[in-house]
This record gives C-alpha cells, sequence and structure tokens, in this order.
C-alpha cells in the first residue's frame, strides 16, 4: 500500500513538472514573436497618432498648431511609445539570437517599425556641436533581410549586434557639413522667419511654464508649513499643552540647555556685585531673581516645545501639499524634464565636469561629514528631537558612501554614452 501511494504521488510529481517545463519551453519559444507584437503595437500607436492629429507629419510642433499642454501630451505619449519599441526590440534581438527560429511576418513587421521609429532617431537629444559623431537616443530599428530571417547562421551576427540604445553612425563626408549646408537652406526658406519666431514662443512659453512649477515646487509647501502652524496647528498645540510645566521639556538636551542657563545667570549676579564693589546682595533679592529668570526660561522652553511639536505636524502638511502639486502637475513635468535637458545639454564640458566636481565634493567630499552633521543636528532641533551622536555617526558612514556609489556609476553608466568629452575634461579635473 505505502508502496504504491509512494508511486502515485511520484508520478504525479513528474507529470507537474514535465508540464511546468512544456509551458516554460513554449513561452520561451514565444518570446520573439510576442516582445516584436508590443513593439508592432507601439509603432502603430505612433503612425495613428500621426495620421489623426498631425496629417501623417512627424509628431512635432511645426507639423500642427497645438497649444504648448497638448503638444506635452503628444510628446509624452509619443516618447512612451519609443522606450517601448526600444525595449521590446532588445528583447527581441537577445530571444532570436538563442532560438533557431523563423517568420516571415517578423520582416514586415520590423519594416513597419523601422518606418516609423526612424524619423525620431535624433529628435529629442541634441548633437553635440562640432563633432562627426552622431548621438541616437532612440533604439536603432533591427535591420535584417529575409536570408537573415530564414538562415540560423545569420543569427550570430543579430546577436553580435548591441543592444545599448545609444549607437555611432559616420559617412563619408562629416555630418556638420550637412548640417550646416540644411541650416542654410532653411535660413532662405519662404517659412525661417515665420518658423523661428513661433520656436521662440513655444521656448519662451515652456521656459516660463518650467520656471513657474519649479517655483511653485518651493513655494507651496513652505506656505502650507508656515500657515497650518501659525493659524491652526500652534495654536491647538498650545490650548492642549496649556501652562503644564511637567511637560516642559521634550528631551534630556532642553533640560541641560535650561539648568546651565540658569546656572550662568546665577554667576553672572555674583560676578556683577563683586565687580561693581558694592555690598553683597542679599539671599532674598538673588532668590527672587532667580524666580524670576526661572519664570522666563520655563516660558521660553515651553514656547520652544510648543514650535517642535507643531513643527512636526506642519512638516507633514507640507509634504502632503508637495505630493499633491506633483501629482496633479504631470504636464508640468514633462515640461520641466525638457527643460533641465535643454539646460544640462546646452552646458560646456568644463561646466558639466564642475557642476559634477561641485556636488559630488559638497555631499560626499571629504569635509562633507561636518556639514551632514550640522543638518542633521539642525533638523532634531526643528522636531524636538535629542541629537543622538550614535545615529549620526552611523548615518554619516553610510549614506554618504551610498550617493558616492550612485554618483560614481551614474558617471559610468550614462556619461560616458551622453557626452564621453565631459567625462574627459571630469577624469582631468580630478587628477
Amino acid at each position: 500500500m505505502k508502496a504504491s501511494f509512494f508511486n502515485k504521488n511520484t508520478g504525479f510529481l513528474r507529470q507537474k513538472i514535465k508540464e511546468y517545463l512544456q509551458r516554460t519551453q513554449q513561452w520561451l519559444f514565444k518570446t520573439p514573436e510576442r516582445a516584436l507584437s508590443k513593439a508592432y503595437q507601439a509603432a502603430q500607436i505612433i503612425k495613428n497618432i500621426e495620421i489623426e492629429q498631425f496629417s501623417g507629419k512627424i509628431i512635432s510642433p511645426e507639423s500642427a498648431n497645438y497649444s504648448e499642454s497638448v503638444m506635452a501630451y503628444w510628446q509624452v505619449s509619443l516618447q512612451k511609445n519609443l522606450t517601448i519599441i526600444k525595449v521590446n526590440l532588445a528583447e527581441f534581438r537577445f530571444s532570436y539570437s538563442l532560438l533557431n527560429i523563423s517568420n516571415p511576418v517578423f520582416l514586415e513587421k520590423l519594416k513597419f517599425i523601422d518606418e516609423v521609429s526612424s524619423k525620431y532617431i535624433t529628435q529629442y537629444i541634441p548633437q553635440e556641436k562640432n563633432s562627426d559623431v552622431e548621438i541616437i537616443p532612440v533604439s536603432q530599428p533591427l535591420q535584417i533581410n529575409d536570408n537573415a530571417v530564414n538562415n540560423h547562421s545569420d543569427s550570430s551576427r543579430i546577436n553580435n549586434m548591441k543592444v545599448d540604445p545609444v549607437f555611432q553612425k559616420t559617412g563619408a563626408f562629416p555630418r556638420s557639413i550637412g548640417r550646416t549646408l540644411n541650416k542654410i537652406k532653411g535660413d532662405f526658406s519662404p517659412q525661417a522667419e515665420e518658423n523661428f519666431v513661433r520656436n521662440f514662443q513655444i521656448s519662451r512659453k515652456r521656459t516660463r511654464t518650467a520656471i513657474r512649477f519649479l517655483a511653485m515646487l518651493v513655494i507651496v509647501p513652505l506656505l502650507t508649513q508656515h500657515l497650518s502652524k501659525d493659524f491652526l496647528i500652534n495654536p491647538i498645540v498650545e490650548r492642549i499643552r496649556g501652562e503644564n510645566l511637567t511637560q516642559l521639556f521634550l528631551n534630556n538636551e532642553m533640560e541641560e540647555e535650561a539648568l546651565s542657563e540658569l546656572k550662568t545667570f546665577e554667576k553672572k549676579l555674583k560676578f556683577e556685585s563683586l565687580i561693581r564693589q558694592a555690598p553683597p546682595i542679599s539671599a532674598e533679592v538673588i532668590e527672587e531673581k532667580v524666580k524670576n529668570k526661572v519664570r522666563q526660561i520655563a516660558e521660553e522652553f515651553q514656547e520652544k516645545s510648543n514650535e517642535a511639536i507643531s513643527n512636526v505636524f506642519a512638516d507633514v502638511m507640507s509634504l502632503i501639499a508637495f505630493a499633491l502639486v506633483i501629482v496633479t502637475s504631470k504636464r508640468e513635468i514633462a515640461i520641466v524634464k525638457s527643460f533641465i535637458d535643454d539646460v544640462i545639454y546646452g552646458l560646456s564640458d568644463s561646466a558639466k565636469a564642475f557642476i559634477i566636481i561641485l556636488f559630488t565634493d559638497i555631499f560626499v567630499g571629504f569635509h562633507s561629514p561636518h556639514g551632514w552633521e550640522v543638518i542633521l543636528e539642525g533638523f532634531a532641533e526643528h522636531l524636538g528631537l535629542a541629537a543622538n551622536q550614535s545615529v549620526i555617526s552611523l548615518f554619516i558612514a553610510t549614506f554618504p558612501v551610498i550617493l558616492d556609489t550612485i554618483s560614481k556609476y551614474w558617471i559610468f553608466r550614462y556619461l560616458s554614452r551622453l557626452s564621453p568629452s565631459a567625462l574627459a575634461t571630469l577624469k582631468e579635473m580630478n587628477d
């Protein structure tokens, strides 16, 4: 009986494992078709937007007379679908190189994707001036012919193609010559002045919107914190705490500060009495003055405690206001991102390297622990917490190291591709 039961369970387990392996194999063999279909659908969405909204032209402000907010919406949709194409083409290349499959439908879909995405390969990242190398930010469409689809020997060629989204294209002549000729041709165009004025107006509106939104990100939380604290939270805290002297101090540091101030006052009384060569002050007078000082210190620290408690709730409300601004401003965020990209790409290589060195030295440099200590102690005092030196030391020993690692990874991963000359300048300045 036991052997029969064991054999049944073993057979059932084998059957389940076999089914799972079969499903995994089917999923793996369908990966190229699935990835290419997603990229094809994204390309179809872009094509439909071009036909329905831009009269068959590319998605750009020059192709249609839309307002700034509507144009930003279509630009975000375009960038989203281009990203889908890039990711799924990378998945298609990788899975196609592993599997010995062929499908004539692949070629038609790849041609269509190539036709749609090739219009936008140089639209979002500006070219470096005086450079013979063209930086292409969007995934280069996969170029294969019929033999590559039907012949497995060409799959090794596809496998060796870089999936990296940044490619370099060179030609027989420097591309700067072509750009110069196109610029001269555009300057003589009858619509040159009209296009210049329209582009200037769009750029000015975008700059104003970006600056206004960045100001809102700062002003709205600060105003929320200040107004809610002064007119709502602080009165409630004062009414609840009242004149309860048993809860005068929120932490031991406040109590030690009050005692130190009281001792200093007593010593000051004796010092003034001796330096003036006046008769000694009676014990009753000293006690009366000390009592008045104690009342003054109690009122001062009662106010500090109320202030710290109010800061906690006011800061929470300011964070909520900040989150609401972010959630309700998706269009403005896209415009700010484009504005910041233009500003960064407009900087020279030395300026980029200078800014990177400045920020890394401030936050992860040799003297940064002193700055972090001041910031953390001020933040603890703002919330009415005791500045625990052990916690501060642990934070300083870990967080700047993490920031340093992230900055080095960003420099290695992205800056080397986006601006190799800026990376070379950065290395020279560090050396």
